[in-house]
């Protein structure tokens, strides 16, 4: 197999074991580049030999017995590029930006790179991560069509196999869509665990930093890099004992019908296989949670881009212009307070649960790139801060979809463990004819 195409945590044992160097790891990922770039578009920048690099100091460290140099050792990865890097361009898509280097990481890549990771580029994002012009990316599993937004070149990238692990963000549904489209593993943890410093504001208590990675264990090794809890991971529980709810939301009818369909087969599926399940009917009181996110996210967004607006508007797409219309003071009160209720009431009506299953898109991704498709069912999640993975266990038509699990808030370690469950239950072939068309 070629080093490019291991799992972040398979990489990493191989590394370890001496059956592989961190210099071939990142000389396979760039030779992945090279092959698929011109068709793909995952990436702003690339810092090849600076990466090569930093590979030959982590295998000379692994010889001399220095190393490793922490969980991620010898390990290239790829970060979103509204998140800062002191060896590469951080541009945002805008021209504004063309060329600029901050100096410094971002406090969630300095994690990064001190668990031993190699920064090997900057990965495509809509303008600023918010609703400004699109990245060129494509979609690696149909080129037609969209890989989802904003962080675009992050799910490509880990799709295609050029790296096995990248930084996304969050702030409506810029992470977990692109992992549904490019069928591939997807966390946005709980709002506030790992520090947005020297990342590109939009929403100051929405935006949230995740990862992308090709297994669930790639995913519960980050989050312990980050500490993102304060107890060790728990072991998944018992297919005997794991409680599980599936909520449609208040939006069931923006799914497709190849979505609604996979998705009430995989719920199937599961109290086939003995899970017990649980139908969570939110109620009337989130049936607008969408739109106490929206005129948060504007109100707040108005905030981060004026600077740009007051100084150089005539440089700013008029996507992000539309979005600076100001909220009225009253409903952005009204919207904070009624989220911050609502916060609450989710977490105890998911309190008796292990996770909640609900769409993590609509459907498939659209075709071309003028839409990144549908966020309604990633929205309402960012606004309750709690934790969610995406799962690429569904298909329609041959293109992927994702099942993501939600829990309350600081449940990030539990919704790990249910999501390993349910993975072993539905990745098996058995499944296959229900929930892959």
């Amino acid at each position: 197999m070629q080093p490019n195409r291991l799992t972040l945590t398979e990489a990493r044992a191989a590394i370890a074991e001496g059956s592989l160097t961190s210099e071939d790891l990142v000389r396979a990922c760039l030779a992945r580049i090279a092959e698929r770039e011109p068709a793909v578009r995952a990436f702003a920048s690339v810092n090849a030999e600076g990466a090569l690099a930093e590979a030959r100091n982590a295998d000379k460290a692994l010889l001399l017995g220095d190393g490793p140099l922490g969980p991620l050792h010898g390990i290239p990865i790829g970060v979103k590029d509204v998140i800062d890097t002191a060896d590469l361009p951080t541009e945002h898509n805008s021209i504004i930006y063309k060329g600029f280097r901050p100096g410094q990481d971002a406090a969630c890549v300095a994690i990064l790179r001190a668990a031993g990771a190699i920064v090997l580029g900057k990965t495509e994002t809509i303008e600023f991560a918010a609703h400004g012009r699109n990245a060129v990316t494509r979609n690696p599993r149909d080129l037609s069509r969209t890989p989802g937004g904003s962080s675009s070149g992050s799910a490509a990238a880990v799709a295609d196999q050029m790296i096995p692990l990248a930084l996304g963000t969050q702030t409506g549904g810029s992470l977990i869509r692109p992992a549904s489209f490019c069928g591939i593993f997807g966390m946005k943890p709980t709002f506030g665990t790992v520090s947005t410093e020297g990342a590109k504001r939009f929403s100051s208590s929405l935006d949230t930093i995740g990862w992308y990675a090709r297994s669930l264990e790639d995913l519960a090794l980050i989050t312990e890099v980050f500490e993102v809890s304060d107890e060790s991971l728990p072991p998944p529980p018992p297919l005997h004992s794991v409680k599980l709810a599936w909520c449609r939301t208040p939006y069931w009818g923006r799914a497709t019908a190849g979505m609604q369909a996979a998705f009430e087969a995989a719920v199937a599926a599961l109290q086939s296989a003995g899970a017990a399940l649980t139908e969570l009917d939110l109620g009337e009181a989130f049936a607008d949670v969408n739109d106490l996110k929206e005129w948060i996210m504007r109100a707040e967004g108005r905030v981060a881009f004026l600077n740009l607006q007051r100084t150089v508007p005539h440089l700013l797409s008029p996507g992000i212009r539309a979005r600076m219309e100001r909220t009225q003071d009253r409903l952005l009160l009204s919207a904070l307070d009624r989220a911050a209720l609502l916060r609450m009431e989710f977490d105890r009506a998911a309190a008796p649960f292990d996770a909640v299953i609900t769409p993590a898109a609509t459907g498939i991704a659209p075709e071309g790139l003028s839409f990144a498709g549908d966020p309604i069912f990633n929205g309402m999640w960012t606004l309750l801060h709690v934790p969610c993975i995406t799962l690429p266990l569904l298909e329609v038509s041959g293109l992927p979809m994702g099942l993501q699990l939600v829990g309350p808030r600081y449940n990030d370690g539990k919704i790990l463990a249910a999501a390993a469950t349910v993975w072993g239950i539905l990745s098996s072939p058995d499944f296959d004819s229900l929930i892959r068309r």
